[in-house]
């Protein structure tokens, strides 16, 4: 990656750092779930408003770093109006791009989640970046206890 390409990854994910949108809690939500990164206390709850089979609104709220919370953010403005196979298309593809394991000419309609390119050369972030994902994934599908970035597969290493 390019210094002037890697400045500007580096902007957005601090301007979502800083402003993050579609933080607040959704009062009319009919989904939601919680989720803990335990390696370095992230955490964060994403509420969904459904209608149909297509996510109508999104939010979330939570605390943590940098990384986590500009994926939570942008990862809110990329789903909404999109269907439940459309973001685990959509999750496969950003979790590819982050373990450094997506192929030339796979990022194609990831649109801004591709700032988080980067991350893939500092594995320890992978769980910050990927945790409001599994969130959204464990809120889409209804499992009531919170998500942890222990439990899952995320950058061979665990979640």
């Amino acid at each position: 990656m390019n210094s002037e390409l890697s400045q500007l990854y580096q902007d957005v994910i601090l301007d979502h750092n800083k402003q993050p949108r579609n933080f607040h809690v959704l009062q009319d939500a009919d989904h939601h779930a919680e989720g803990f990164n335990p390696l370095c206390g992230d955490r964060c709850t994403v509420y969904l408003k459904m209608d149909g089979g297509k996510i109508a609104d999104v939010s979330f709220v939570g605390s943590g770093c940098a990384i986590s919370k500009a994926s939570s953010s942008i990862m809110t403005t990329a789903v909404k109006g999109k269907t439940e196979a459309e973001i685990d298309g959509l999750f496969d593809r950003f979790h590819l791009m982050v373990t450094g394991k997506l192929k030339p000419g796979e990022a194609d309609g990831l649109g801004k989640l591709q700032v988080f390119s980067g991350v893939s050369e500092f594995p320890a972030r992978v769980k910050c970046a990927s945790l409001a994902w599994h969130t959204l994934k464990a809120a889409l599908e209804g499992r009531g206890e919170p998500v942890t970035t222990e439990k899952g597969d995320d950058s061979g290493s665990g979640a």
